[in-house]
C-alpha cells in the first residue's frame, strides 16, 4: 500500500476559534477523520452548535468558553486534558487600516491575537503533549492557521501581514526544536474564505472583483478546502511534512 489515509482515530484534537468559519470547519472535518475534540471559542452558543455536529460522527467533543488573549485562562484549559495529539490554533483577527492610519489599540490587540496569544497557545499544547511517554513513537502535530498575506503583501493590512509572517517564521522555528519529539509544525496559507468574518468585506462590490481578480482560479476558497487541508496535516498522511506552509490560495501567491 501507497496511498496514506487521513485517519484520527483515538487523536485529541484541540481548536481555537471553532464557533464559526474556518475553526468550526476543520473541527468538524477532524471528527470526520475520527479524532475526539476540545473545541474553543468566545460564544457559547456558537459551541453548542458545533458541538452537535461532531457528536453525529461518534468523536468526543468538549468545549471551553474562552478569550483566548486571557493567558491564565488558556492555561487552566490546556492544564486539565489528559491528553492532546494536535493542535489547530486557528484563533485570529484583521482590522484594515492604511499603514499611516493604524490605531495603536488596534495595533497592540491584533498582535496580541494572532502571534502571541498563538505563541503561547502551542508552547503550552506543547508542553501537554510531551507528557505523553510514547509521543516520539506516536507523533503530534501543530496547524498554526497564517494566511496568503503571511508571504505577500496587500493594501491595508500592514499590521496582518506583519503578525501572519511572524507566524510563519515561529513555525519554521518551532519545526526544528520540535523535530526530535515527533511533533510536526506547518502553517496553512488560505486565500479569502467566505466566512462570517469576511462576508462584510465582500459585500463590496468593488473590492470583491479586486480579490477575484489575483486569483488565478477565479474563485474564494470555501472552508472545506482549508479544514481539508488541517485534516491531512494533522494525520499521518503527512507525516514527512514539517516547518512549511500549504497556500490554499488559488495561485494567488503564484502570480
Amino acid at each position: 500500500m501507497y496511498l496514506k489515509k487521513i485517519n484520527l482515530k483515538n487523536k485529541v484534537a484541540l481548536v481555537t476559534g471553532a464557533g464559526k468559519g474556518i475553526g468550526k470547519a476543520c473541527a468538524i472535518a477532524l471528527a470526520e477523520a475520527g479524532a475526539n475534540l476540545i473545541i474553543i471559542s468566545r460564544t457559547q452558543s456558537d459551541l453548542d452548535k458545533v458541538s452537535k455536529i461532531i457528536k453525529k460522527f461518534r468523536s468526543k467533543c468538549e468545549s471551553y468558553v474562552c478569550d483566548v488573549t486571557n493567558y491564565n485562562q488558556i492555561k487552566n484549559i490546556i492544564n486539565k486534558q489528559k491528553n492532546i495529539d494536535i493542535l489547530v490554533n486557528n484563533a485570529g483577527i484583521n482590522i484594515p487600516e492604511h499603514f499611516t492610519k493604524v490605531q495603536k489599540k488596534n495595533i497592540e490587540y491584533v498582535v496580541k491575537l494572532n502571534t502571541i496569544s498563538t505563541f503561547h497557545i502551542a508552547q503550552l499544547c506543547t508542553l501537554k503533549m510531551l507528557e505523553a511517554r510514547n509521543r516520539k513513537k506516536i507523533g503530534g502535530s501543530i496547524i498554526n492557521m497564517s494566511s496568503q498575506m503571511g508571504h505577500v503583501g496587500g493594501p491595508i493590512r500592514s499590521v496582518y501581514n506583519m503578525t501572519k509572517a511572524g507566524l510563519e517564521g515561529l513555525t519554521k522555528g518551532m519545526a526544528i526544536d520540535l523535530a526530535k519529539n515527533n511533533i510536526r509544525v506547518n502553517t496553512v496559507c488560505p486565500t479569502f474564505v467566505v466566512t462570517p468574518m469576511t462576508k462584510k468585506f465582500l459585500k463590496n462590490k468593488k473590492f470583491k472583483n479586486s480579490v477575484l481578480k489575483n486569483i488565478p482560479l477565479g474563485r474564494f476558497a470555501d472552508v472545506s478546502d482549508v479544514a481539508t487541508t488541517v485534516a491531512f496535516l494533522a494525520s499521518d498522511a503527512s507525516s514527512m511534512i514539517t516547518g512549511t506552509s500549504i497556500l490554499v490560495d488559488g495561485g494567488w501567491t503564484a502570480i
